[in-house]
């Protein structure tokens, strides 16, 4: 796929960057993030339409506030697309992201949401030919990679606290490691997903957004209840994930964005420094395994870094809520 309108996003990328580090609200005098009414923000001569695609690590499950359309999807307004749209200024913002969300729900299927309630529409159907701006956050699902795993991790951990049992668990009678397996094999599912965005919104830049890390490289934590050995297995599942990421991403003319190197020193066994929550579900702060906001908050600064080739994210920039009018707003 070729980037109709590369030139034209990078300019408006950088005179977004440029009137937001000069007309930056004062400390103390920011609007929360989600509030006030939706107002239509326009940066320099090229404003930015901007959609929002993906799963909980993109919705930002139970961190303040939730909004309702629909509540299901358990989608924040402080996660790192909001931020991303209070960084650029942009003109629209739709964030369409869902917790739970494998890639066919992005196109296919109507999703099933984590709480009962109205179903989501695909989150496709909020591209159009006037979309600038797309970031995708999506695959931890697809297979249930990411939660079968946690869960089994957990259950199984009391059978070989020094050992890795859930590694064993997922390895078949013909040895083979059906997670590692599954994260490959969710690169040919990506790349649809993208080669479908780029159908909807032909002009639009599209960034993959890797998963941020979830387990430290070395040592173990009263904060994630795995047997030792299966941190590091979990950690390898990861770093396979987000190497599909980055290959359907390349395969299909997008760009990928690395959080894995900047979360370093941040995983679930951070402590106070975590951007991710432990095992422990934490009502108001962060679903268990999930971004924290100061996680989400330090994705959308990375992500602004590689976006803008190196630039810093506004300091008092606040989370933006989505922006638009009629078939154009969020949901």
């Amino acid at each position: 796929m070729t980037i109709a309108r590369p030139r034209r996003l990078r300019s408006a990328l950088a005179a977004a960057t440029a009137l937001a580090l000069t007309a930056l609200v004062a400390p103390g005098t920011a609007a929360p993030a989600g509030a006030g009414a939706p107002s239509e923000v326009v940066t320099g001569d090229e404003p930015i339409d901007y959609v929002a695609l993906g799963d909980s690590y993109s919705a930002g499950p139970l961190i303040p506030a939730q909004r309702a359309d629909p509540l299901g999807c358990l989608r924040s307004t402080n996660n790192y697309p909001a931020y991303l749209a209070g960084y650029f200024g942009v003109r629209t913002y739709r964030d369409v992201t869902c917790s739970g969300a494998e890639t066919d729900d992005l196109d296919r299927r109507r999703q099933t949401t984590i709480l009962p309630g109205p179903k989501p529409a695909p989150q496709l159907n909020a591209l159009s030919d006037e979309t600038d701006l797309v970031t995708v956050g999506i695959g931890g699902n697809d297979y249930t990679l990411f939660g079968s795993m946690i869960e089994v991790c957990e259950t199984v951990a009391d059978l070989a606290p020094r050992g890795a049992p859930c590694r064993r668990h997922f390895t078949n009678a013909k040895g083979v490691d059906t997670k590692m397996r599954d994260a490959t094999r969710i690169q040919k599912s990506v790349g649809r997903v993208l080669r479908a965005v780029a159908r909807r919104a032909p002009g639009a830049e599209v960034y993959v957004v890797g998963y941020p890390r979830l387990l430290p490289e070395r040592g173990t934590c009263k904060a994630v209840k795995f047997a030792a050995g299966d941190y590091r297995w979990g950690d390898r599942v990861e770093r396979r994930l987000n190497r599909s990421l980055r290959l359907a991403a390349a395969n299909n003319g997008a760009t990928y964005v690395n959080l894995y190197p900047a979360s370093r020193g941040h995983d679930a066994c951070a402590g106070s420094e975590a951007w991710i929550n432990g095992s422990t579900l934490k009502p108001v702060r962060a679903a268990n395994f999930h971004p924290f906001r100061r996680g989400m908050r330090a994705a959308a600064q990375e992500i602004y870094r590689q976006l803008t080739g190196g630039g810093t994210a506004p300091g008092h920039a606040f989370a933006q809520p989505p922006v638009g009018s009629g078939a154009r707003q969020a949901g």
